[in-house]
């Protein structure tokens, strides 16, 4: 593998907390009741109007979904860093993997996203971070994983997307890279439908997987 490719909520970093506690403080300005937290995360991944939409459910206007939108990412840039850390062993393995260009590709907001890697001491690992609104689509369009590996110059078939997600499953075959899921992670995964190239149950193991370990 010549680059790799992340995720970055439930990948990189544990950042479900203050997503949940942000939806929520969310729904309780708008009147609406808590949901619990099996049910957020299960919500996470495609982005921050997917997350307030599915949230709020359908019984509410565009209107009340944007200022519930704009409400959300005010609250979570606010506490973005409460709880959220980096998991065990992300910083070392990336120090060891750091000789090959490496990436971020998330649907979490771009600028929000350069903040926490920058705050957790990760940014200075990648050559770019996307979010998901860099570009006219979001993960799992391909649309992302390919301008990545055009800026890298590096072939689909040389790249490994790491994420913990089918959404980050489905990224990959659709840019015709190979993939790999942390089972440390928080998002939905029907793992039979979209079954990974390699599962790791550890972060470390990535680097003895390629041989920089």
């Amino acid at each position: 593998m010549r680059a790799l490719i992340f995720d970055l909520d439930g990948t990189l970093i544990d950042s479900k907390n203050d997503l949940i506690c942000s939806v929520n403080a969310m729904l309780r300005e708008v009147g609406r009741s808590e949901l619990p937290p099996e049910t957020i995360s299960s919500y996470i991944g495609h982005g921050a109007p997917q997350l307030v939409a599915r949230a709020l459910g359908e019984l509410c206007t565009e209107e009340e979904r944007a200022w519930a939108l704009e409400f959300f990412l005010r609250h979570y840039e606010e506490h973005k860093l409460d709880t959220t850390r980096p998991y065990p062993g992300v910083a070392e393995t990336l120090d060891q993997l750091k000789g090959r260009p490496m990436a971020v590709l998330t649907n979490k907001p771009v600028r929000i996203s350069t903040r926490i890697l920058e705050a957790l001491g990760l940014a200075r690992y990648f050559r770019v971070v996307y979010g998901g609104n860099s570009f006219t689509t979001k993960k799992p369009d391909p649309l992302g994983a390919s301008t990545i590996l055009t800026k890298l110059g590096v072939a689909p078939g040389e790249a490994l997307m790491v994420g913990d997600s089918e959404v980050d499953v489905q990224t990959a075959r659709n840019a015709g890279m190979w993939a790999a899921t942390v089972n440390h992670g928080f998002g939905v995964h029907d793992r039979e439908a979209y079954p990974a190239d390699v599962y790791l149950e550890s972060f470390e193991e990535l680097a003895t997987l390629l041989g920089a370990g």
